[in-house]
């Protein structure tokens, strides 16, 4: 799956809005731009390059998952033994681990479905706080 299909994946998602900054692109449900569900990264910038993301037809997806999802994916990997330039692993993403974020590097084969199933779950976890915010 390459990154334009993951793009076109996620923005079928009802209440979808895209944001590109810093050479990401930002998902979000709604109007609530704070915490986006989904951040596609293709290149490294100042402040990340642990994925080595400059090279040829890499791509990082970030995707903020429930702290079980989290935690049956990928454990309790220490930041130290990760091989965040891996492709096709899922790991702990480098920054936001804490708030629940995974990330996998050019997903492909079994993983595509996994990488998808995350996506819809973090769609879910990101629509369930705006309504919770609303009052709805």
């Amino acid at each position: 799956m390459n990154q334009l299909e993951i793009e076109a994946f996620v923005a079928q998602l009802e209440d979808v809005q895209r944001e590109d900054n810093f050479g990401y692109a930002f998902f979000f449900v709604g109007d609530d731009h704070r915490l986006p569900f989904v951040t596609l990264a293709n290149s490294d910038n100042a402040f990340d390059s642990v994925s080595q993301l400059d090279r040829d037809g890499v791509f990082r997806v970030n995707i903020g998952v429930s702290r079980e999802t989290f935690a049956a994916l990928v454990g309790d990997a220490s930041a130290e033994a990760i091989d965040y330039a891996a492709l096709n692993v899922f790991l702990p993403h480098p920054d936001y681990a804490k708030q629940h974020f995974v990330c996998i590097l050019n997903p492909s084969g079994e993983n595509v479905d996994t990488t998808k199933n995350l996506i819809v779950e973090a769609h879910a976890i990101a629509a369930a706080r705006l309504k919770r915010k609303s009052g709805a």
